[in-house]
């Protein structure tokens, strides 16, 4: 069974850096595309950013193009999530998934908080 595991949160000033990873356990772990999806309290959830398994095209939401990317290392089944200039209004909690087709992202790690201070 193949399992998505976050880690990197935690808690940053304004302007400061933080980088997630999300790997992906398990033999047999295949994937479309990862994607970066965060939920602040009382918000509804929100895309960030997906990259192509295979070719490793990204695409990010504007509210963060310019200060997230996003990179995968096949050989490590792992994703990650830099992102620079991190403002209050990205604390959230981050979560990664996995899409076998286009768009439908049916696998989920448990996601992880980043609570940027002010």
């Amino acid at each position: 069974q193949v399992q998505l595991v976050e880690s990197g949160g935690g808690l940053v000033q304004a302007g400061g850096s933080l980088t997630l990873s999300c790997v992906a356990s398990g033999r047999t772990f295949t994937s479309y595309a990862m994607a970066w999806f965060r939920q602040a309290p009382g918000r509804e959830r929100e895309f960030i950013g997906a990259i192509s398994w295979s070719g490793g095209l990204t695409d990010y939401a504007d509210s963060v193009k310019g200060r997230f990317t996003i990179s995968r290392i096949k050989a490590k089944n792992t994703v990650y999530l830099q992102m620079n200039s991190l403002k209050p209004d990205d604390t959230a909690v981050y979560y990664c998934a996995s899409a076998l087709v286009p768009s439908r992202y049916d696998l989920w790690g448990q996601g992880t908080q980043v609570t940027v201070s002010s």
